[in-house]
C-alpha cells in the first residue's frame, strides 16, 4: 500500500496530538478521519478530514484501514475488540483495558485473528534516550545491571488523583519500559509511602522491584514535585552505569548562575517518542513487518495485571510476588 487511511478515536490532548502527528509528521499516513463524543472536538482535530462522534462507524468505514484509540480508558477494550474484529491494525494508549480479564479478552481475540493486530502505546520504547540506554545495556560491556533506578516526577497532580491512580496512571509507564530495558519479568514488589503531610495519598512513594534475572527496579513516582515534569533513569551495573542526560537541550548562564528547563507536562518530554513510534507503526502496518520493540497486547496485559497487584500492595505495604496469568494461545 502507499499510504495507510488511519482513524483516531478520541480528540482529547492526546488524540489532538496524535491526529496532528499522523496528519502533518508521520510519512505513509493519511488521516482520514476523528471520532469523539464532542462533534466540535473532533471537527477540530481533524482538519479536513472526517469528524464523527461515532467510533464504531469509524472503525467500520472503508477508508480507515487502521485505528488510533485515545479516547476514554473506560472505552479502550470495547474498541481495540471491535477493531480486531474488523481486521484493522489498532495503536491503543495505555492502558490496553481497564482490568487483566479484559486484557486477556483481547489477547485471545488476537490470537483467534491469527495476525498481530494490537500495540499498546508505551511510547517510551521509542524515546531516544531510552533506546540508547537499552543499547548500552544489551552491548554487555557495562556487565549485568544490578539496579535500574527510575524518576517519575508530575509537577501537580489535580485535587482527584488518588494513590492508585499514581500505579495505574504513571508507575505503568516504568513498568513497561523497566520490563522491555532488562528483557526480564518482575517476580515481586515492594510498596514504600511517604506519609502525606495533608493526610491524603502518599506522595512520593518508593516502589522496589525484585526481577527474574536479579536485578532490583528502584521506582520514586512523585506527584506534586512542583517544579515540573521530570523522567530519569539510571543502570548501576557491575561494570559501570549508564545514565539519561538531564532533560533540556540548552544549558543558560547568566549572572553567576546556570539554568536548565523541565517542562511542565510529559508532553514536550515525548513529543520525539510519540512521532517515532506512530512513525513506526505506520511502517510496520505498509511492510507488513511490525515493529520489533513495540508494546504488544500482551505487554499491555502485563502492565495492567502488574498495576492491579500493586494498588493492593499499597494497603498492606507488604512484599507482594508478582504473578502473571497463562498466556491465550
Amino acid at each position: 500500500m502507499t499510504t495507510v487511511g488511519v482513524g483516531v478515536i478520541g480528540a482529547g490532548v492526546m488524540g489532538a496530538e496524535h491526529a496532528r502527528l499522523l496528519a502533518s509528521e508521520v510519512s505513509g499516513a493519511r488521516l482520514v478521519a476523528v471520532a469523539d463524543a464532542d462533534l466540535s472536538r473532533a471537527r477540530a482535530a481533524a482538519g479536513g478530514a472526517m469528524a464523527t462522534t461515532d467510533a464504531e462507524a469509524l472503525i467500520a468505514a472503508a477508508d480507515v484501514e487502521a485505528v488510533l484509540i485515545a479516547s476514554p480508558d473506560a472505552t479502550h477494550h470495547r474498541l481495540v475488540l471491535a477493531a480486531i474484529a474488523a481486521g484493522k491494525p489498532v495503536l491503543c494508549e495505555k492502558p490496553l483495558a481497564s482490568n487483566t480479564a479484559e486484557c486477556l479478552e483481547i489477547v485471545a481475540a488476537e490470537a483467534r485473528a491469527g495476525r498481530e493486530l494490537v500495540q499498546t502505546g508505551f511510547m517510551r520504547r521509542f524515546d531516544p534516550a531510552y533506546r540508547e540506554m537499552k543499547a548500552a545495556l544489551d552491548g554487555g560491556e557495562l556487565g549485568r545491571v544490578r539496579i535500574l533506578h527510575c524518576q517519575h516526577r508530575n509537577a501537580a497532580a489535580p485535587a482527584w488523583f488518588t494513590g492508585a491512580m499514581a500505579v495505574t496512571n504513571s508507575l505503568v509507564h516504568e513498568i513497561d519500559i523497566c520490563r522491555w530495558l532488562l528483557s526480564t519479568e518482575y517476580s515481586a514488589v515492594t510498596v514504600i509511602p511517604c506519609p502525606s503531610e495533608e493526610g491524603g495519598m502518599s506522595d512520593p512513594a518508593l516502589f522496589v522491584f525484585e526481577t527474574e534475572t536479579g536485578s532490583l527496579v528502584s521506582v520514586e513516582v512523585f506527584m506534586n514535585a512542583a517544579y515540573g515534569y521530570h523522567v530519569h533513569a539510571e543502570a548501576a551495573c557491575a561494570n559501570g552505569t549508564v545514565s539519561m542526560a538531564h532533560q533540556g537541550l540548552t544549558r543558560t548562564r547568566l549572572n553567576g548562575a546556570e539554568a536548565g528547563y523541565f517542562p511542565l507536562n510529559w508532553i514536550p518530554r515525548f513529543r520525539d517518542a510519540y512521532r517515532i513510534q506512530n512513525q513506526a507503526w505506520i511502517d510496520g502496518i505498509r511492510s507488513g513487518v511490525l515493529p520489533a520493540d513495540r508494546s504488544t497486547a500482551w505487554d499491555g496485559l502485563v502492565a495492567t495485571c502488574l498495576a492491579e497487584q500493586i494498588v493492593e500492595a499499597l494497603a498492606t505495604r507488604q512484599r507482594t510476588r508478582l504473578e502473571l496469568p497463562a498466556r491465550p494461545v
